[in-house]
């Protein structure tokens, strides 16, 4: 099995590191990461600007792009031959519901996945994240499991993990997304220089967070495994919008 290996923490993050070590143990990876922190990157790509692709002492590859660049122009020109599978992680803090559609580790697995590859993103859920071996373990003994269970072409998996050694998880839950309540307002600051700034303030607490969601397994002790559809399309609204559609006159 070769497996490429990526994440948005950066190339010399300790997650990046445990997991490398962790795959290797039953698959050939290759690391392909950003150069820097790209928390928060979403799927956004680098295109007014050439890409750049180090190798470094350890044999990891260190990309001046972002999580998803890194995937990119991992398949499609860095990859000795064509991986099986793509993971991304070991996040430094929580992917959980709303937290997706902002998380580069999950564009990076996203990435793999629209260029026809089953992908898997992993996150270390806690405030000064220690325990990544146990990421690693649960991430190591799903990826096994789907060789056997491969996933459908329009899904990736999102893991989270609580930081906790593996001796006290739990288990494993199969999870929907839960929300956060909106986060707080932007906090306004002044510089050294007198110039207003700007910073996002704290991520919002938990509104849907109900059994079966992925924060309630997370602080149930348990690993979230959830499911997540590339294509958003809302097939539920089309017939309604199609029969209001129908009486617009252009």
């Amino acid at each position: 099995m070769k497996i490429l290996v990526s994440n948005d923490d950066g190339v010399n993050a300790l997650g990046i590191r445990v997991l490398n070590d962790e795959l290797s143990k039953f698959a050939t990876t290759m690391v392909i990461a950003p150069d820097r922190n790209c928390s928060g990157a979403s799927n956004s790509l680098t295109l007014l600007n050439p890409l750049r692709a180090q190798t470094l002492a350890n044999g990891f590859i260190s990309v001046n792009g972002t999580p998803t660049d890194s995937v990119h122009l991992g398949i499609s020109q860095l990859f000795t031959g064509q991986p099986d599978l793509v993971v991304a992680g070991i996040n430094n803090g929580a992917n959980l519901g709303d937290d997706v559609l902002y998380s580069g580790t999950v564009a990076a697995a996203t990435e793999g996945r629209h260029m026809g590859l089953p992908a898997v993103a992993v996150s270390l859920v806690g405030k000064n994240e220690q325990n990544y071996q146990t990421a690693a373990v649960v991430a190591a003994k799903i990826i096994k499991r789907l060789q056997q269970h491969p996933l459908p072409a329009d899904q990736i998996i999102n893991i989270n993990v609580p930081d906790i050694p593996l001796g006290q998880l739990k288990g494993i839950m199969v999870t929907r997304l839960g929300n956060r309540h909106k986060a707080e307002t932007m906090r306004k600051m002044v510089d050294p220089w007198q110039r207003d700034i700007y910073w996002y303030g704290t991520l919002g607490s938990e509104q849907d967070c109900g059994e079966g969601t992925d924060f309630y397994a997370i602080a149930n002790g348990y690993a979230s495994i959830t499911p997540l559809t590339v294509d958003m399309t809302a097939y539920k609204s089309m017939q309604q919008m199609t029969e209001w559609m129908s009486e617009l006159t252009l």
